[in-house]
């Protein structure tokens, strides 16, 4: 009842021109509890979307950038855009995949293949970071071949041919 008492204060503290309206959308994070709900093949197509929006974003910078001053807010909102795109990809890497996917093996299991997953993960997050950096478009390109790379050492043969034929035309 008190915990009740204390929600209920806190929240008639909450300016009322604060609404949902007005709030960041939250990052895109599973609830890392034991729920048993994993959507593998939706984090692969989220981060498939993140990186075509990162090379949109390196596009529409490069093109804006010789035009002139009228296009600084554009350029501005692109380069934000893009960043935060590569940040969403290195933190479902984190969040999802290390955290909670990727598991150690166990003492007669697949070390060789867990070690792979781990060396793809790591350069996925690298490659995100290069995306921040620059406007190379090698990096996207980078990101996409490693998670696809990573995909066929985590899905089976049918979820795999889904996988690849959904993201064949962004390579």
């Amino acid at each position: 009842m008190i915990f009740r008492s204390i929600v209920a204060a806190a929240l008639l503290t909450v300016p009322a021109a604060v609404s949902s309206h007005t709030m960041p959308a939250a990052p895109r994070r599973h609830c890392q509890v034991p729920c048993g709900i994993y959507g593998d093949k939706i984090r692969i197509d989220l981060l498939m979307e993140d990186v075509a929006t990162i090379a949109k974003g390196m596009d529409q910078i490069k093109k804006l950038g010789g035009a002139g001053a009228l296009n600084y807010n554009q350029i501005v909102r692109w380069i934000t855009t893009k960043d935060e795109h590569a940040t969403k990809i290195q933190r479902m890497v984190a969040d999802y995949w290390l955290a909670q996917r990727i598991k150690a093996p166990k003492p007669n299991g697949d070390r060789a293949k867990y070690l792979k997953q781990l060396e793809l993960m790591h350069g996925i997050t690298v490659a995100a970071m290069k995306c921040k950096q620059t406007l190379d478009p090698m990096w996207p390109k980078k990101v996409r071949s490693l998670v696809l790379a990573f995909s066929k050492t985590y899905f089976d043969k049918e979820m795999l041919e889904h996988i690849e034929s959904h993201h064949k035309d962004h390579k």
